[in-house]
């Protein structure tokens, strides 16, 4: 994910798109715990786009 798409979320879209994410990070390792993932550095990629959400919205929480 883009961190310029990031900025242009507003702050309901961000909490929105952070759940999905935490969901589909839940998601992605339980079955990589039970079977190997082909792409297990998607879960990286999700942890990153989640610390990215977050630091977003502490920016927006800051300037407000």
């Amino acid at each position: 994910m883009i961190i310029d798409d990031i900025r242009k979320m507003s702050d309901a879209e961000l909490v929105k798109k952070d759940k999905e994410l935490r969901k589909e990070l839940g998601n992605l390792s339980f079955h990589h715990r039970i079977r190997p993932l082909e792409d297990s550095s998607r879960l990286k990629k999700i942890r990153k786009d989640i610390a990215r959400i977050v630091t977003i919205s502490n920016q927006k929480a800051v300037k407000s």
